[in-house]
């Protein structure tokens, strides 16, 4: 075993002790950022070549810190972003969200598709859906100036057209044309802040996380939002919270002028979107 390599399994064992979730991980991924390598080619950095600085982002991470705001990146399916303070990091359970989305957008008999992303945050979700629908217009809107830093740089040379603004009363130009809108509220009930987790609860945007005393203001606001920009037949694709399962479907009712509501469940087969398609007249 070579240098790196056991200093990879000491900090593995401290990122543990600290409560870290994936300790070796992300060990071994600060390990690759500090010396400039890939993850599977720690073993061949010469013992010469270890650099300390490889402890100072340890210990960041030690005390909380999220990973991607230390290396300065996120992975989101095909796509690497920039992150880091003032927008929300994406998660991996929102890849599922985007795969059923991109999905329903190929089955669509529509040659250039219109997708609004609403609380688009790094524009994780407006970039995938670029990038896979290579024929579709996509409208990425976000409200904090902090996190449209972020979305700017990572829309920067994309087909992506970036908007300032509320989700709740975005793009009314567009009103009746829109095929699809996705969108990852903040959906987390504001009497469950003390049980987030320190990487979201202290770094995330605290807008980008909690939205009223059951989690579902934003989410109710975004309904009548996709309902006026959708085109009839359009369809609404969610996320939400896994213990949301239950409720975020029944917002989108018949009387408001849905078809079709269903929840769906993410890889580890919790209840993690809702969709529905907007009734025809």
């Amino acid at each position: 075993m070579n240098l790196l390599l056991a200093e990879v399994a000491q900090a593995t064992q401290r990122l543990a002790d600290a409560g870290v979730p994936s300790p070796r991980f992300d060990a071994e991924e600060l390990a690759a950022f500090v010396h400039g390598v890939k993850r599977g080619e720690l073993h061949s950095v010469p013992d010469t070549d270890f650099d300390a600085r490889y402890w100072e982002t340890i210990a960041r991470r030690e005390a909380r810190e999220p990973l991607q705001h230390i290396t300065g990146r996120a992975f989101f399916r095909y796509l690497e972003l920039q992150v880091g303070p003032g927008v929300f990091v994406p998660r991996p359970e929102t890849e599922s969200v985007v795969g059923w989305a991109i999905d329903a957008v190929r089955a669509m008999d529509v040659v250039e598709p219109v997708v609004v992303d609403l609380c688009t945050g790094s524009g994780a979700i407006a970039l995938a859906m670029a990038q896979e629908v290579p024929r579709s217009r996509v409208h990425a809107v976000e409200l904090s100036e902090d996190a449209l830093k972020w979305t700017r740089k990572n829309a920067e040379g994309s087909r992506v057209t970036v908007h300032r603004g509320d989700a709740l009363s975005a793009l009314p130009e567009l009103d009746g044309q829109v095929d699809l809108v996705i969108s990852n509220p903040p959906y987390i009930p504001l009497t469950e802040w003390e049980y987030v987790a320190p990487e979201a609860r202290d770094h995330d945007p605290e807008m980008a996380l909690f939205s009223g005393e059951d989690g579902l203001d934003t989410i109710r606001g975004i309904e009548r939002t996709a309902h006026r920009l959708l085109r009839p037949g359009g369809l609404v694709v969610i996320e939400h919270a896994d213990t949301q399962g239950g409720q975020v479907p029944w917002i989108f009712t018949e009387e408001r002028g849905w078809a079709d509501a269903a929840d769906h469940p993410d890889l580890n087969k919790r209840p993690r979107f809702a969709t529905a398609r907007k009734a025809m007249p």
